[in-house]
């Protein structure tokens, strides 16, 4: 069994289903060894490190951390890692999430990130998955093309007796020993290429082994997901890759190649500059007029890249999307959207739905099995991005008739913007990556933008 032959039945799976909790980290448990993390992973992280390192209570840097996978990623360890980001660094000002999905493989989150990942923008993502390899490539790829996180890539921890003597030799393994061949050959290629940072918990884990003579399982509490125990040792583990760098103030991080800073001269008449990027901000001083924003002429609104779909909502008492994804084959407005189940059967599989838009208004008619297209086009739904005979086949239930799926599109932007105090806010993201002109009809209490090209 391995990581692409995931079935609701295997033990892989079961890796990553939200069955069990593990209670909050004791500080009662052995800590590691200390360790230095490899100085060449760490540096891929200078950037969100360096905007925790470099604030201050006059300049909180705004840092978005978010933690995104499975039910592993969902257990108490991240809140200990998160706690530590927020003491280590007070005066940042730090938005942190965990957006994981228990249950869900590389092949069902590479369509969950596109409402979950991406739009975030995060400044740092911590990412672990089981699953297919090759959508695992395609997740970090895209936050690569995306957005200008640091990404910190964690290998698995260890669940077998067998997992301590494994080979470690690159050269001799392939993916018939597929746990050693992700840890030691797939997982530190898609690093390298990404120039993501690899936490080798895979290799520190068996190290805090075999120092505390325990056997795998004294870190788990049902053979795959952790324990206190093993919540402590993860957080742990993650700590020392999010200390201050050396030397924070060699780096700019808003002057780098992934963002740049325009200034705005102080004046109150429109301004007109060039930029290449994706997204922008606004650094703002205090209170000014309202500006009115233009990208190559025409408003974030009117801009089909800015706008996107949020998480569809979830099967009942589970955090599990309705459908994976929604796509669309027409321009957005912003708008909540419903869609209204009838005559399921009982493994909720066969049945037809109804969709409707808030100013789209009604908008047609499909079948479960079926791609769907709505009239407006707004709204496209492929066969397999229903996951309603998974969330059956694991908490085996049904649903009622008439039970209503919901969503919203947004537009990740705004066409008009008044500052009110100092700080940072995002005028527009997702925008093609590439050069474009900006028009403000003011510019009253900005002082600079700060402008992203995941491209570099």
């Amino acid at each position: 069994m391995n990581r692409r032959q995931f079935t609701v039945g295997s033990a892989a799976l079961l890796a990553a289903l939200p069955f069990a909790r593990a209670v909050e980290p004791s500080p009662n448990f052995p800590p590691p060894l200390p360790f230095a993390p490899d100085p060449r992973q760490r540096a891929r992280l200078t950037r969100s490190l360096t905007l925790l390192a470099t604030s201050t209570p006059q300049r909180r840097n705004r840092v978005r951390v978010l933690f995104y996978g499975q039910s592993i990623t969902e257990q108490d360890w991240w809140k200990s890692v998160a706690a530590h980001l927020r003491t280590t660094y007070p005066h940042a000002d730090l938005v942190i999430e965990n957006r994981a999905i228990g249950g869900h493989a590389a092949q069902l989150l590479v369509k969950t990130a596109e409402a979950d990942l991406y739009p975030f923008q995060p400044d740092l993502l911590f990412f672990h998955v089981y699953g297919h390899h090759e959508r695992y490539e395609d997740i970090i790829r895209r936050v690569r093309e995306r957005t200008v996180a640091d990404i910190l890539l964690q290998t698995d921890h260890l669940t077998k007796p067998e997992d301590l003597t494994e080979e470690t030799n690159p050269a001799k393994l392939t993916p018939k020993q597929w746990s050693a061949w992700m840890n030691q050959v797939q997982l530190p290629a898609v690093a390298e290429k990404y120039g993501a940072c690899r936490a080798d918990i895979h290799t520190l884990w068996k190290r805090y082994l075999k120092d505390s003579q325990l056997e795998p399982a004294a870190l788990l509490k049902d053979g795959v997901h952790l324990n206190a125990h093993g919540c402590f040792v993860m957080a742990e583990l993650l700590k020392p890759y999010l200390d201050p760098p050396e030397s924070p103030a060699a780096f700019d991080p808003f002057d780098c190649p992934r963002v740049r800073t325009v200034p705005v001269p102080a004046a109150n008449s429109a301004l007109e500059v060039g930029f290449t990027g994706s997204r922008i901000d606004a650094v703002t001083t205090g209170p000014g007029e309202p500006v009115e924003i233009s990208i190559d002429g025409r408003p974030p609104s009117a801009w089909a890249e800015a706008h996107g779909f949020t998480r569809v909502s979830a099967f009942p008492q589970s955090n599990w999307p309705i459908l994976l994804q929604v796509r669309s084959e027409a321009a957005l407005v912003a708008e909540e959207w419903s869609l209204t189940l009838h005559d399921l059967d009982e493994t909720l599989t066969g049945g037809r739905f109804t969709v409707r838009g808030s100013v789209t208004g009604d908008d047609g008619e499909g079948k479960l099995g079926e791609r769907f297209v709505s009239r407006s086009r707004r709204v496209v739904i492929e066969s397999d991005d229903w996951n309603l005979k998974f969330c059956h086949d694991v908490f085996h239930r049904g649903l009622p008739d008439g039970h209503v799926v919901s969503w919203k599109a947004e537009l990740r932007g705004t066409d008009r913007f008044r500052p009110m105090t100092a700080g940072v806010e995002t005028w527009v993201s997702g925008l093609p990556d590439g050069p474009h002109r900006l028009r403000l009809g003011g510019r009253a209490g900005i002082s600079a933008l700060h402008v992203y090209s995941p491209k570099g």
